[in-house]
């Protein structure tokens, strides 16, 4: 087989969709999910988040039978949880494979204290998708969505060549969010939620959710700004009631910032604004938020008396959809999270925070029946 350098790769412009900026490393590229210039105004835990490629695919048309990705993974552990495979998907048309590999780095947190960390390191590995379809096909190779990867070669059939794939004249989705949106739990990075409901809605996704980290940062407002899209969602709350990162006061004007920020240069854009998914800790009691000794995560008690304007889920969607509807704005819509995930589907919430796959996948068909499919055949009607 040809093994094809990713260095050389990206300055033939292969597509990687859903990638704003890459590292350069020392056998390859990573990916990064926010441009260059974000750099300097991220946090670290940020910087974490955003290197896991959730949402981000390789696209490309190749005549090979067989195609190998070589990668550097590197994943987090938390003990007593065990290394779980890293998995990739190549979706063909309507057919998806998955490929998955044990190898790579091991980032084995300490489950009483997770600013420490042991760094097992691991060596590269190939995963592998044969037997494929003869003649050009559009390719799109799923990267892992819960991991850090380094890209070091892409590996087609001998006398086989690559291309640039036409660019889709699908509505191009930027979503923001948090953990929930990023989905490290899924089983499979193209079965995460928002490309679950991408796929079934007919959508071009760019994920912009960030485990624990969607706090309505101006750098992403700014980034959402500068970036095509043709419709835009801010999944938002449940990270700020988690980390009790803002309380009432805050919260409005800073999620009227953002929404302001993004209309500066998108002044008729559909923006959607979806509110919290079902948590049963916060939904009427506010933050913060820790895993207790089953692992699911409890709202911490007591302190009452320095609680004032502080968050429980239920007041963040009652703010969030006075917001919406206070804004006199007909391109902005308030769509309520307890559509998405509720109560009822509690079974699916292990840790009392995150979905479980099959939560994910529900989600994501939920969220195109209900409203992604309408708009996106909208916005293609009126092109």
């Amino acid at each position: 087989m040809q093994a094809l350098p990713f260095s050389d790769l990206v300055n033939q412009k292969l597509l990687i969709h859903g990638a704003l900026d890459i590292d350069i490393r020392r056998n390859g590229i990573s990916p990064r999910r926010l441009p260059a210039w974000t750099r300097s105004q991220v946090p670290q835990m940020m910087d974490v988040q955003l290197r896991m490629p959730s949402g981000v695919r390789l696209i490309f048309e190749t005549d090979s039978i067989n195609i190998s990705l070589t990668a550097l993974t590197t994943n987090m552990v938390t003990p007593p949880e065990t290394k779980s495979p890293v998995v990739f998907d190549l979706e063909i048309g309507d057919n998806i494979s998955s490929a998955s590999t044990l190898s790579g780095n091991t980032i084995q947190l300490d489950a009483k204290d997770r600013t420490r960390f042991e760094l097992i390191r691991g060596e590269a590995a190939t995963v592998t998708f044969g037997n494929l379809a003869t003649g050009f096909k559009r390719c799109e190779l799923w990267l892992p969505q819960n991991a850090y990867i380094e890209l070091q070669y892409l590996s087609i059939d001998d006398h086989a060549t690559i291309q640039i794939a036409a660019e889709s004249d699908a509505p191009r989705w930027i979503h923001y969010g948090s953990s929930i949106s990023h989905c490290a739990g899924s089983s499979q990075p193209s079965q995460i939620w928002p490309a679950v409901a991408a796929r079934e809605a007919g959508a071009n996704l760019q994920n912009l959710g960030f485990g624990g980290q969607c706090h309505l940062d101006q750098f992403v407002a700014r980034t959402i700004r500068d970036s095509d899209a043709d419709l835009i969602s801010i999944k938002t709350g449940i990270n700020i009631i988690n980390m009790d990162s803002m309380r009432e006061r805050i919260f409005t004007p800073a999620l009227h910032g953002f929404i302001d920020t993004i209309r500066e240069k998108k002044p008729d854009t559909p923006v959607t604004v979806i509110s919290p998914i079902y948590c049963p800790s916060t939904e009427h009691h506010p933050g913060p938020t820790i895993p207790d000794e089953q692992g699911k995560f409890v709202a911490v008690p007591g302190h009452e008396e320095i609680r004032e304007g502080c968050l429980s889920l239920t007041r963040v969607r009652e703010l969030i959809a006075e917001v919406v509807s206070k804004r006199d704005d007909i391109n902005l819509s308030y769509f309520d999270g307890l559509e998405l995930f509720s109560s009822a589907d509690a079974i699916d919430l292990p840790d009392d925070l995150h979905p479980n796959p099959s939560g994910y996948i529900r989600m994501g068909k939920r969220y195109a029946e209900k409203q992604l499919s309408s708009m996106v055949k909208s916005i293609a009607q009126n092109r």
